[in-house]
């Protein structure tokens, strides 16, 4: 006995409305891998990117920005090489967080959500990284920093402005 795909199984027995809604339905499944994919190669979501994504996946631009927009990993501006987090959590936040956040936001200029112009740092906060033992803790890119406190701090901040 032969096996046939289900989606060609229905293709082929079902009517026309019932094709177009299996077609519509395969387009809609390749949307987020489509963001993914974008945003891989082009670090954000340019809006010309999502314009031809709608065009080749014949869905309306206001649903694929519905979608990028529901979903926090994916991103509609250019953002910086490093993305550093500060964590704003219970025991971060009585150990000093707020000082380091200003420390970062002084010093580069930005503020929370903001990429400096020359794309070399993005600044966020985050509820809780999970390392509530090291507080105050950053991030930069997926590198944990515990216990910033002023000496930290500088070293931190120096650490944003290498190039790697």
């Amino acid at each position: 006995m032969e096996l046939m795909d289900v989606n060609e199984g229905i293709e082929r027995n079902a009517g026309p409305v019932a094709r177009v809604v299996c077609e519509h339905d395969r387009k809609k499944a390749l949307l987020i891998p489509a963001l993914h994919s974008i945003q891989e190669d082009k670090g954000y979501l340019p809006g010309e990117e999502l314009q031809t994504l709608s065009e080749k996946l014949n869905l309306p631009l206001a649903e694929i920005y519905s979608v990028a927009s529901f979903y926090g990993q994916f991103h509609f501006s250019p953002r910086g090489k490093k993305i550093v987090r500060v964590c704003l959590g219970t025991a971060c936040h009585v150990r000093g967080a707020s000082s380091v956040l200003n420390g970062i936001k002084d010093r580069f200029g930005v503020g929370v959500g903001e990429t400096t112009e020359d794309l070399k740092l993005t600044l966020e906060t985050v509820g809780c990284v999970g390392c509530c033992g090291l507080a105050p803790v950053a991030t930069v890119n997926e590198d944990i920093i515990g216990e910033v406190g002023p000496d930290k701090l500088d070293e931190l901040i120096q650490s944003i402005e290498e190039e790697e």
